[in-house]
This record gives C-alpha cells, structure tokens and sequence, in this order.
C-alpha cells in the first residue's frame, strides 16, 4: 500500500486498473451521499438517468451524429491547411506566414465567429469555418514545434545520403515525422470536441449536442446537462483512444 504513494513507484498494469476503479468507485460514493438530501448542488443519479431517457427520447442519436460529423469535416479541412503552412515554414520566404498564423491563437473566439457570420449564412458551412479557422492556429503551432525538435543529427544523416534540399524535406520532415503528425492531430482533436460543443451553442440551425445543451440549460434543467457531459466525455475519451490506436497499429516502432 506505501508504494502506491511513493513517487515514481512503478506498478502494474492490473495495480493501475485497481487504483482507477476505486477512484471511481469513491466519486460514484461521494455523488450519492451529498445528493440524499432534498437540497443538493448537483443532480442525483436518479436524475440524470432520467435526463439520459428524455435525450435518446428526443433524437440524441441523431444530435451525436451531427456532431461527429462536424468534428471529422473540421479536423481534416484544419490539418490539410495547418499541414500546408508547416511543410513550408522553412522556406525564408513563406516562413513568417506560418508564424503569422500562429498568432491567431491568441484572438478571442467570439470576435473571429463574429467576423465568419458576416460572411457565411449557412449554419453548418459557418459552423465548420469557425473551427477550421480556430483549429488551424493551434495545428499549426504544434507542428511547427514537432519540426524544430527534430535533431540536427536526422538533416546531417540526410546530406552525408547525397539528398538535395527538397529531398531533405520529404524524406526528414513529411515522411520522417508522420506518426507525430498523427499524434498532433490527437491532442488537439480534445480542443476540437470542447470548442464544438460551444460553436454549436452559437449556430444552433444545425443541432448537435451543442444545442441539447443549450435548450437544457435554458429550462434548467440540470439532469439533462450532466447527462450531455458524461456523453461528451466518453465520446471523446473514445475518439481519442481510437486515434492512439490507429496510430501504434500504422507506426509500431514510432516510440521504441
């Protein structure tokens, strides 16, 4: 038992499973006893199983779809566009672009949504545009930093192999660094499910989960909320996990 409070203890994976499970086991414990009461900050479980009736009542199905459908159609017209501006950031003369791209992060999300409305009026055209645009920035940041990681040692072994300039690019930086590319696109998928749900809070025409959220808490309706969290997360522990996956499966020796 003093080994599980030990810093930097290995354990097991079967110890690590035990662990996890009774920490959920405790917070299911803990969620039950502060909701006995009659009043109570958050819902009981008895409510948000309800909640979760009244969403698969409502089309939740068909909302969850919507959704993932939004996520995918951003996340790759965002990484086909973030991967154009980092294979040309060390180019001299397109490089400050892709660093002028990067600065956009810090923009503020309502002012850019702003801006796409005035533009585009179809919902879910505006609803994809808006994250391709907020997604782009931060792609682009992270795989610019995967480029400038790369050891100086991986270019030298390229030029001691007779490899021109534009060979060194293709063969170091596109092709040497696909499995990080995979992992980028992983990391950042987690920033593409949150803000989702906000964009479609904003445009709502298209539905999603976004706006089962928003019409529950327009009636307060609280069970129905934590309902929508819990599914929001195990759909994106589920896409992440799955990202992982392909990416071990494709590149195996990748993180040896």
């Amino acid at each position: 038992m003093i080994k599980y409070f030990t810093p930097f203890e290995k354990i097991s994976k079967f110890q690590k499973t035990i662990i996890l499970i009774s920490w959920l086991v405790l917070l299911i414990v803990i969620w039950f006893a502060t909701t006995a009461g009659e009043k109570h900050l958050f819902p009981s479980p008895g409510q948000v199983l309800k909640g979760f009736t009244e969403l698969y009542k409502e089309g939740l199905v068909v909302h969850i779809f919507n959704s993932l459908q939004l996520c995918f159609i951003s996340i790759f017209l965002a990484t086909i566009i973030s991967l154009l501006f980092a294979y040309t950031w060390p180019i001299p003369a397109l490089k400050s672009i892709a660093e002028f791209i990067t600065k956009f992060r810090f923009l503020p999300f309502t002012g850019l949504s702003f801006y796409i409305t005035m533009v585009i009026h179809e919902a879910r055209t505006m609803q994809v545009w808006i994250l391709v645009i907020f997604l782009t920035t931060f792609l682009t940041t992270s795989l610019i930093a995967v480029i400038k990681d790369i050891p100086q040692e991986e270019f030298d072994h390229a030029k001691m192999l007779k490899c021109n300039r534009w060979e060194v690019l293709w063969q170091v930086i596109i092709l040497g660094r696909l499995d990080y590319v995979i992992d980028v696109i992983r990391q950042n998928l987690a920033i593409t499910w949150m803000m989702l749900v906000t964009v479609e809070s904003i445009v709502v025409a298209s539905g999603g989960l976004g706006f089962l959220i928003k019409n529950s808490d327009k009636f307060m309706n609280t069970g129905r909320i934590i309902a929508l969290q819990i599914i929001i997360l195990l759909i994106g522990l589920g896409l992440d996990a799955g990202i992982n996956f392909l990416r071990k499966a494709i590149f195996r020796y990748s993180k040896i």
